[in-house]
């Protein structure tokens, strides 16, 4: 199955990046969206039998407001609104915990089609098309967790129909939100639904960065009550170690603030440009961001490197098609 998401997903980018992919044989493409919000865009493919669609989100492309929703990478919260328009707000739930957390602009990615993704879904439900495979790389494969949890609640919620069957394969994809949605994520997903292949020698995974305040921790925990501890020690032990505590909890506080204001107030004027109505939402207050999903994780051995070499200017020699369909190939199929 997921070298078939490498193929589909090849297939949403310029010739010059798909690499040598064998051609896709067991779907067939039925539908290609508009280009919707920052630049998001999607396929719809079925199976030779017609039971089971594919709904294949295209990651980053070229274009400025592309990438803009890369590093528009200030958190929301996993349950509210963000008004796209005048005319359209999408209301969505990622998560049902209230700590839990989502990138913003990813957020305005399947905000931006999720409306089309949901219209297709009930169209082929409608012809019997009951099964149903969320899948993406790079860009494409961070969406495909939000997606993912978007359709899921709206299972739960009665608003799509319970029998459906949603499998999830991420494909290279940076990290979608807060360690508690990651939590919510992988248990909606259990039972081993959802897939999150990573070449070790990739570092979109690796993104966005990550930083942990004590305001990320769960409510009950031993670093709130540090203070009344310390007030047990002698007095020099007191001194020593309220300073070093004071200095790290402000220092990471400062840093998750500073991002905050720069990959969040600021980037929402350059996204602005390009979505003129968006209205800017109320941020939460994180940036730890962490993986989700089942883990894949592909690792290169000497062989790899002497045909992808871990040097020159190229940084995405490791993150492109080719060597994620090498990895899968020769370790998975035999």
């Amino acid at each position: 199955e997921y070298i078939g998401v490498l193929q589909r997903s090849a297939l949403q980018v310029d010739a010059s990046l798909r690499g040598q992919l064998p051609g896709e044989s067991a779907y067939n493409r039925v539908y290609r969206s508009p280009e919707q919000g920052l630049h998001n865009k999607f396929d719809i493919w079925l199976n030779k039998d017609k039971t089971i669609m594919t709904i294949n989100l295209r990651g980053t492309t070229s274009d400025r407001d592309s990438w803009l929703e890369n590093f528009y990478s200030a958190m929301i919260p996993a349950t509210g609104s963000l008004k796209l328009s005048d005319k359209y707000t999408f209301n969505y739930k990622f998560a049902t915990d209230p700590k839990a957390a989502v990138h913003v602009g990813w957020a305005i990615g399947i905000g931006s089609i999720a409306p089309d993704i949901v219209d297709k879904v009930q169209r082929y439900y409608a012809d019997g098309v009951k099964q149903i495979i969320v899948e993406g790389h790079s860009q494409g494969g961070v969406l495909c967790f939000l997606l993912t949890s978007y359709l899921r609640y709206l299972v739960a919620d009665g608003k799509l129909p319970a029998d459906l069957i949603i499998k999830t394969y991420c494909s290279g994809a940076p990290k979608p939100g807060n360690l508690y949605y990651a939590y919510n994520f992988d248990y909606i997903t259990r039972g081993g639904w959802a897939f999150n292949i990573v070449n070790a020698a990739d570092w979109v995974p690796e993104t966005p960065f990550s930083i942990q305040t004590l305001h990320d921790m769960n409510n009950i925990n031993p670093f709130i009550h540090a203070m009344d501890m310390m007030q047990q020690q002698k007095l020099w032990v007191r001194m020593y170690i309220g300073h070093v505590y004071h200095r790290l909890n402000r220092s990471t506080a400062k840093a998750q603030r500073r991002f905050e204001k720069n990959l969040g107030r600021r980037m929402y004027t350059q996204v602005r440009k390009y979505m003129p109505e968006y209205e800017q939402p109320e941020y939460a207050h994180s940036a730890n961001y962490m993986r989700a999903g089942t883990p894949i994780v592909l690792e290169p051995d000497a062989n790899y490197y002497n045909k992808f070499p871990d040097t020159g200017s190229n940084v995405f020699r490791h993150h492109l098609f080719q060597p994620y369909y090498y990895l899968a190939s020769k370790i998975y199929k035999k």
